[in-house]
């Protein structure tokens, strides 16, 4: 069977960034008075589950997101684009950019796969020339005002492969013949989905994993 056009997709925290987006996010907003210690703390919590591979983020986005009942998203994204400016395009990984250019000259349809939020998702994508080739967690808006609800499935673990199909059949991919860049092992059913499973700064159980399958490990910082 012929093999039809491929798609290269990157994960954001650890692979295309070399920080995790959720930890400078705290930061900013411990830093601007709207995190107190405590929830400081908590977020910080998390995100060393998720580099352990051991959190229910699921859960967490859901909890998250009611959190964010009411308020105006053209607020958030007025937020986000100078948290964007000042903490994460410095963090941007130089070797995710290279790959990044590598598959465009080849021909490859590129695109973030991220349980993130479009609210850090689009500005990097902007940044790597990617148009609006971002593949995310997304929050219900209605009225200009967050429901407190996401869009599901929520874009993580198993979620990922079910918008990744969903991508790949509405730009006509193969995506059994695609490539996937990840540092994180609760990516495991979609580099299982992908011909071309990347680890990149992988987490412990990742690392194992692929050098115990043969498959590549990479840094890209």
């Amino acid at each position: 069977m012929a093999q039809g056009p491929v798609a290269a997709f990157f994960d954001l925290d650890h692979t295309v960034l070399t920080r995790g987006s959720a930890s400078l996010w705290a930061r900013f907003e411990y830093r601007e008075g709207r995190l107190s210690r405590g929830q400081f703390l908590r977020l910080a919590w998390w995100n060393l589950q998720y580099r352990l591979a051991v959190i229910d983020m699921a859960v967490i986005t859901r909890r998250l997101a009611a959190s964010m009942r009411g308020q105006s998203e053209a607020e958030l994204i007025a937020r986000s684009n100078r948290w964007f400016e000042e903490m994460v395009r410095p963090c941007i990984a130089e070797g995710a950019v290279k790959r990044i250019r590598e598959h465009m000259a080849e021909g490859h349809t590129v695109a973030l796969l991220t349980a993130s939020t479009p609210y850090v998702s689009a500005p990097v994508c902007h940044a790597l020339g990617l148009d609006e080739r971002y593949i995310c967690t997304r929050l219900e808006v209605q009225g200009g005002l967050f429901t407190g609800r996401c869009i599901e499935p929520i874009c993580f673990g198993p979620g990922k492969v079910y918008w990744a199909r969903a991508f790949a059949a509405e730009h006509r991919l193969d995506l059994a013949q695609s490539y996937f860049y990840t540092d994180s092992y609760t990516d495991l059913a979609m580099l299982l989905a992908v011909a071309h499973p990347v680890a990149v700064n992988p987490d412990a159980r990742l690392r194992h994993h692929a050098t115990r399958t043969g498959w590549p490990v990479e840094r890209f910082y």
